[in-house]
């Protein structure tokens, strides 16, 4: 049974990196930084930042992701009204950070960082925190409609949820000189 699953495996890390793969640089670059300051992976500052006004964008996010290691926590096991307020009012505002800073631009790209950032366990809440998130004030009108209309109706109806965990988490590549490369 476990040879069996191995492929399976393996054909679903493939999905997800190409998923990744079709995102835009900028994209790309968020969700690794995201990743960094949400799991606590290596110095997000000294690795991300690229000016003062970034190294200021990281601090704010590293001050927003604080409330992840609660939000984990406390994922509701149900949809009843009670469980879900002190969960879903904090992953909205985080949520709306995220599209703030106007790189997560698709509910693909939120879903592809929050699976990783939350754990699988938060698939039946995002359309709803996303589309919270989305039509929030502070963003741009057209930033808001592009980001609801990214949301297709098979992902905000869905009947049910994978509670895989996502297998593939992407992180900083150095470049490689490729002249030192072997030939």
């Amino acid at each position: 049974m476990s040879s069996r699953m191995k492929p399976a495996e393996g054909a679903m890390t493939l999905a997800e990196m190409k998923e990744f793969a079709s995102f835009s640089a900028a994209t790309q670059r968020y969700i690794r930084r995201s990743l960094d300051i949400g799991l606590d992976r290596d110095d997000a500052l000294e690795r991300w930042s690229r000016d003062v006004v970034e190294a200021a964008s990281i601090r704010a996010q590293a001050r927003i992701y604080d409330r992840l290691p609660d939000l984990r926590a406390i994922i509701p096991d149900d949809s009843g009204l009670d469980a879900i307020e002190p969960f879903m009012a904090p992953l909205i505002t985080v949520s709306a950070f995220d599209l703030g800073q106007g790189r997560l631009t698709t509910f693909s790209a939120y879903r592809f960082l929050y699976e990783r950032l939350v754990g699988a366990e938060v698939r039946p809440w995002l359309p709803a925190a996303f589309c919270a998130a989305a039509a929030l004030p502070h963003l741009h009108p057209d930033l808001r409609r592009k980001l609801l209309q990214s949301i297709s109706e098979a992902a905000a109806t869905a009947a049910g949820w994978s509670g895989r965990q996502p297998a593939f988490f992407p992180a900083w590549v150095e470049k490689v000189d490729a002249n030192a490369l072997p030939n």
